[in-house]
């Protein structure tokens, strides 16, 4: 066992510490964009308030899902809102967390190239869209030893 813990060790200092990083930053961003869309962050048109209001957040999905009937638009605001939630608290829990990595970094793709055909190329750049799922996947690629608790003896 000893070995093993010392194995661990090595791994934790290597590159633990960057993978702790990587779920909480991944898992803040997420919720960070929660919270403002159901105002936490302050109303909108306080500096650096994005939507301030679910009403505002699903104008902004309506004008990236420009392409689906009005009715679907609320159906696709929930349903992101629901999957950033859920990923943050994998994240955050490290409950499989290589699929929960994985299913973040396609989502994140998925948002940054809806960003990019709607938007251009600019917004998902200076949002780090791209960079957040490269973060993701980089995250879901690490070993398990890496990204979880030591193993236990049996």
């Amino acid at each position: 066992m000893s070995s093993q813990v010392e194995a661990f060790g090595r791994e934790l200092t290597r590159y633990g510490l960057a993978a702790v990083f990587l779920r909480l930053a991944l898992a803040a961003g997420f919720l960070s964009a929660v919270a403002d869309r159901f105002g936490l962050w302050g109303p909108a048109g306080t500096p650096g308030v994005s939507w301030g209001g679910f009403d505002a957040f699903l104008a902004y999905t309506g004008e990236l899902l420009w392409y689906l009937p009005a009715g679907l638009v609320p159906v696709a605001g929930w349903a992101a809102t629901v999957l950033e939630v859920t990923l943050a608290v994998g994240l955050l829990a490290g409950v499989r967390l290589r699929a929960v990595a994985l299913a973040s970094g396609v989502l994140l793709v998925v948002f940054a190239v809806t960003m990019t055909i709607a938007l251009g190329a600019e917004p998902p750049l200076s949002s780090s869209v791209w960079s957040a799922a490269a973060g993701a996947f980089l995250l879901a690629s690490l070993r398990p030893a890496v990204c979880q608790e030591p193993p236990v003896a049996a």
